[in-house]
């Protein structure tokens, strides 16, 4: 039985979505949870033992969680394969040169386990530390690593987990709502109405909703949250009569599960599908998104899938099995920390925070200054045969 982990669950746990390279530098190197056939790593209620990979004078961290629960480690496991991929392409390419020495250690799922493997990675002389996985661990493992003036590089996609010294290695709601903005702008739509779920990822949307409206140059005729059944109906019989006149030309509803349900009542309230219908990220892949009539012509953000598709046999080749899509980060995560400029600038902030940014597996990104990061993200469209790329990678 396969069970798929979507992005409204990453930002409730606080998770994190080829080789990386300065873009600077001008080297060219090279979401859901599939079930996996085999990991090399014993997970469970018991930590394994810690590894190291490589042979760098620079020691890095990399926490993930290893143990405890029987969900979360199957995704550390998975990332903490990724890594050992990244690792193993640094050293089979000498032009990059082995600059560190990877330190894999168990969190366990708890902050306090986040904010031990912190202080043993300090202590064992870590100048980078990578992870952990969920907002609450962030923060703890954070917390530990400013006060020792060490950079953190999480893989939380909860904004509120960032921080001065503390970045976030994946998509934020604010870049996949500018991305989807800005697409409907270039498309004609500019009287854009959002409709969120009362909870921390309707909030989280809605606050990048809102910052992001006067930076697209649209107008937001109105908004909704809602909590219930009846708050559903409410918001539909508020907004289709704004369709129908014309003054709504775009709906932004991001929430997975509920989209098909208020497309089902905005299609029974008679509302004419002139309005360009937006989701978010966490879309991508969900079949009863994709089994809407209603949704089809509908557009949402995503991180480009090349990247995955490429890691994707390589990993099958050493470990068996699928990896989670959120093995992308871990991959990159240590490829940037391999990056020769990054190692000789001991991971400064004018270094990590470059304008320039990255490219990492996931593509162009860039990490800035309060912690939270930037990535360029692909459009894709819902249509009968399945989701395609209609725009793509943009910042």
């Amino acid at each position: 039985m396969k069970t798929r982990l979507y992005r409204r669950d990453l930002l409730r746990l606080g998770l994190g979505a080829g080789a990386l390279t300065l873009l600077s530098a001008c080297d060219t190197t090279g979401f859901g949870l599939p079930s996996f056939a085999s990991l090399p790593l014993a997970v469970g209620p018991k930590a394994p033992r810690p590894q190291n990979f490589g042979n760098g004078k620079t020691k890095v961290a990399l926490l993930l969680p290893l143990s405890g629960d029987a969900g979360t480690p199957a995704i550390g496991a998975s990332m903490a394969n990724a890594a050992e991929l990244a690792m193993d392409f640094i050293a089979a390419t000498p032009r990059l040169g082995e600059n560190i020495t990877l330190m894999l250690r168990d969190t366990g799922t708890t902050a306090d386990g986040a904010a031990s493997a912190a202080k043993a990675a300090l202590g064992e002389g870590a100048r980078l530390i990578l992870g952990p996985l969920t907002a609450d661990q962030v923060e703890a493992a954070g917390a530990v690593a400013r006060g020792a003036h060490v950079p953190l590089i999480g893989f939380s996609n909860n904004p509120d987990a960032a921080g001065p010294g503390v970045y976030l290695l994946n998509v934020l709601p604010e870049s996949e709502v500018h991305r989807s903005l800005t697409y409907a702008v270039a498309h004609g739509h500019r009287s854009i109405a959002g409709i969120f779920p009362a909870t921390d990822f309707g909030r989280a949307q809605r606050q990048a909703f809102e910052h992001a409206l006067g930076q697209a140059g649209l107008t937001a005729r109105s908004t909704f949250s809602f909590s219930t059944q009846s708050d559903m109906r409410a918001v539909v019989e508020g907004v289709g009569p704004q369709v129908k006149l014309g003054r709504v030309d775009g709906l932004f509803f991001p929430d997975r599960a509920t989209a098909p349900q208020f497309a089902t009542l905005l299609e029974r309230a008679g509302a004419p599908k002139t309005a360009l219908f937006i989701g978010s990220a966490d879309w991508d892949g969900d079949p009863a998104i994709l089994g809407t009539r209603y949704l089809s012509g509908a557009v949402y953000p995503a991180v480009d899938p090349t990247g995955l598709k490429t890691l994707t046999p390589k990993y099958t080749a050493k470990f068996g099995g699928t990896p989670n899509p959120l093995a992308t980060v871990a991959y990159t995560a240590v490829t940037l920390a391999n990056a020769g400029p990054l190692v000789r600038a001991r991971y400064s902030e004018a270094v990590l925070t470059s304008p320039a940014g990255f490219s990492g597996r996931d593509g162009v990104f860039r990490l800035l200054p309060d912690g939270h990061s930037e990535y360029a993200l692909v459009m894709k469209q819902v249509t009968p045969n399945g989701a395609v790329v209609v725009d793509g990678p943009k910042l």
